[in-house]
């Protein structure tokens, strides 16, 4: 795919260092039942399968090797809050950690934080769009700006203001692509609406690297439309999906082209 398209998924992945594991789990991270249930959960609570979701060949691609539990690759680093980039609760407010155990945010900080926008920032030269790409739940969960509100079934977080990070003359170009890409998923489905900044209005990464030159955007897909009620993948939806997301990249590629 030419020009380059750079895909970053900041939450693919549920994999957690074994330190970690052991940080949160104690001496029980040698019990196979208990190390699986959290990786489970951990992975639910992330954006699963979007590493499938935004595959598109040609595009240079980024997925995160670890969970955003280890640490979270789209918060600033410098955000210490409890949900920030080294978080201490999962969205439920529970704890992740056991009463007096803390995490060395700086440790996690050099080691996966660094390293990964190294990474991104090696793979700038040269590209014309930057999309960040997650999944969201079918309801905002007790952590959010949207607590037990339907989502729609895809959100394009584009900022506003100076926080603007796709031109603002293509916001609704680029919002009927979306529409028109997935529509063949969208018709008939539960929840159908694309939406615009809603319930976000963008995403760290595209703050952090979009600029006047480089158009950059986050695409949230809701869960909803890929996962049963109980987290299990349906293979069909997400091949589907990811079908759509190629003709969607590439609509969107020539809008900033002819931008």
């Amino acid at each position: 795919m030419a020009p380059p398209l750079l895909i970053l998924t900041p939450h693919s992945s549920g994999q957690l260092p074994a330190q970690v594991m052991h940080q949160m789990l104690g001496e029980a991270v040698y019990d196979t039942l208990a190390r699986e249930a959290l990786q489970r959960r951990i992975f639910l609570d992330g954006d699963p399968y979007t590493d499938l979701l935004f595959l598109v060949p040609g595009a240079r691609t980024l997925n995160a090797p670890w969970s955003r539990f280890v640490v979270d690759l789209n918060r600033e680093r410098d955000d210490a809050s409890d949900n920030g980039v080294v978080k201490r609760t999962g969205f439920d407010l529970n704890a992740l950690y056991p009463a007096g155990t803390e995490p060395d945010a700086e440790d996690r900080l050099r080691r996966y934080w660094d390293s990964f926008n190294a990474q991104v920032r090696a793979e700038l030269e040269g590209v014309s769009l930057l999309m960040v790409g997650h999944s969201m739940g079918m309801y905002g969960p007790a952590l959010g700006p949207d607590h037990g509100q339907p989502r729609p079934a895809l959100t394009l977080m584009l900022g506003e203001g100076e926080r603007a990070t796709f031109p603002p003359g293509l916001t609704e170009p680029l919002r009927l692509a979306a529409e028109q890409a997935f529509a063949a998923v969208l018709r008939g489905a539960e929840v159908s609406r694309v939406a615009v900044n809603d319930p976000w209005t963008t995403d760290d990464l595209s703050v952090r690297y979009g600029h006047a030159r480089l158009p950059a955007f986050g695409l949230e897909i809701n869960a909803g439309l890929y996962l049963t009620d109980e987290g299990a993948p349906r293979d069909d939806r997400i091949h589907a999906l990811n079908a759509c997301l190629r003709v969607f990249a590439a609509a969107a590629l020539e809008l900033v082209g002819s931008g």
